[in-house]
């Protein structure tokens, strides 16, 4: 399947360490060397396309080596590339911030850069936390989160993730936190399909609240999508019910969109769909299109007032980063903002949503291992099962959803899976014929697989 190693694959193991992989693996499988990106298409040091189908983790909005986003970072180079951010300021983060604050939910008037999603989760977390103390509300200590969340891979955001396979091994070092049951459409304990759900599940974080509410700081969920825990999916009015008892019991609410914002669930932010203003909202991934890390965590004037006062009190939020308001990342993000303004991309997304389902629901609905096809927005996933009546999933010694993705790349097509859940979530520009692409490669490699197992 691999072709013989090449210079540049034997420079790359020799000294890289890849995240999110266990490097033995490359023994077999040695990293693909990428030379150019165009729009939806990756290209390898041979000329081998592929279908860039998740969007180079998550990030990439409207395609490799765009020309209004290029020209738009060439021109802000040659101007200012970066500036210190304390006591000083630049245009494009000023119009970034404006730009933010206009297309968030109501109420969220202050914007803090950090530099990736991690951090953003962190600056969330630690502005609760510092909140509550400067309130007088001393036993607010602790935060709530979700089985299957995942809110990234620094401390803080480890505390507050609930996928074992990035936690566990790290549990002497974590936070406190208090879990609470998460949604799960999927095999739901109550039996309520998506369309006509009343969320009865958020009873479960109810009870929590109600034992825990003096401790809690703050609850922190990913809207409408648990993303690394297999793009598990589920209704607005779950928002709505959470947004309504941390008002009652005087918790914040922190929304990580940092997978989902910027269009991918539909709608500019996921919040919107449930119509709600959580107390922090942490942005990154396509907030640049795919070209630089940045992150931003939105906040309330109240948020922001119990920092505000004389400098002797230490009220001040003393959180920092060397490249917090990059100049250059600034520039783009302001211009990824100005093609959705001036492109109607959350029209095309709506359009595209439409046949994306369409295409996948008549390649995988009557699958006999695919338990389930679900997409909000242009966010697709494919849960692979061994029983489809009983939902029984496929060991994950099997690595079925990594043999797969492997086929999958010999086809052209890059499908990173999660777990044995493969899912798309690709640029924006994607074309009808590259999304009919994308979608009978999968349905093919799938088919192909199971017949080699002999299944």
């Amino acid at each position: 399947m691999i072709r013989e190693i090449t210079d540049l694959q034997a420079r790359d193991l020799r000294h890289i360490w890849h995240p999110c992989s266990q490097m033995k693996d490359y023994e077999a499988f040695p990293p693909i060397v990428i030379k150019k990106g165009q729009g939806v298409w990756l290209y390898d040091e041979h000329d081998k396309r592929y279908l860039d189908a998740v969007s180079s983790w998550w990030v990439n909005l409207f395609g490799h080596a765009n020309p209004r986003i290029s020209q738009a970072l060439s021109h802000q180079a040659f101007t200012l590339e970066h500036t210190i951010f304390a006591n000083f300021t630049h245009e494009p983060a000023i119009q970034l911030a404006e730009k933010l604050v206009a297309l968030s939910p109501p109420g969220l008037h202050k914007v803090f850069f950090a530099d990736n999603g991690s951090s953003a989760v962190e600056v969330a977390l630690k502005m609760s936390f510092q909140y509550h103390m400067q309130t007088g509300k001393q036993t607010k200590t602790r935060f709530l989160a979700f089985t299957d969340a995942y809110h990234g891979e620094t401390v803080g955001a480890l505390s507050v993730g609930g996928v074992g396979l990035y936690n566990e091994v790290f549990e002497p070092l974590l936070l406190d936190t208090v879990r609470a049951q998460g949604p799960d459409c999927f095999r739901c304990p109550f039996q309520k399909l998506p369309e006509s759900c009343d969320a009865p599940c958020s009873h479960f974080v109810e009870e929590q609240l109600k034992m825990h509410h003096e401790e809690i700081t703050a609850v922190i969920i990913e809207p409408l999508i648990q993303a690394a825990a297999g793009m598990k999916m589920y209704p607005p009015i779950y928002l709505q019910r959470l947004r309504a008892l941390c008002s009652q019991y005087d918790v914040h609410l922190i929304a990580d969109e940092i997978a989902v914002g910027f269009g991918r669930t539909g709608t500019m932010f996921a919040c919107e769909q449930a119509s709600i203003t959580p107390d922090f909202m942490c942005l990154s991934k396509g907030i640049t299109g795919g070209y630089l890390p940045l992150s931003a965590v939105l906040t309330s004037d109240q948020v922001y007032n119990a920092f505000y006062d004389e400098y002797g009190t230490m009220k001040a939020f003393l959180h920092s980063h060397s490249y917090s308001g990059n100049t250059l990342a600034c520039r783009v993000a302001l211009e990824v903002l100005t093609i959705f303004e001036e492109e109607q991309i959350m029209d095309m997304i709506q359009r595209k949503g439409q046949q994306m389902r369409q295409l996948a629901m008549e390649a995988f609905g009557h699958m006999p291992y695919v338990g389930e096809y679900r997409q909000v927005g242009l966010v697709g996933a494919i849960e692979l099962v061994a029983d489809r009546q009983t939902k029984t999933p496929f060991a994950s010694e099997e690595r079925i959803g990594y043999q797969i993705y492997q086929q999958a790349l010999e086809k052209g097509l890059l499908i990173r899976p999660l777990g044995n859940i493969l899912y798309f979530m690709p640029p924006y520009i994607i074309t009808n014929e590259e999304m009919t692409f994308m979608i009978n490669t999968t349905k093919e490699t799938i088919e192909q697989f199971f017949k080699d197992r002999g299944e």
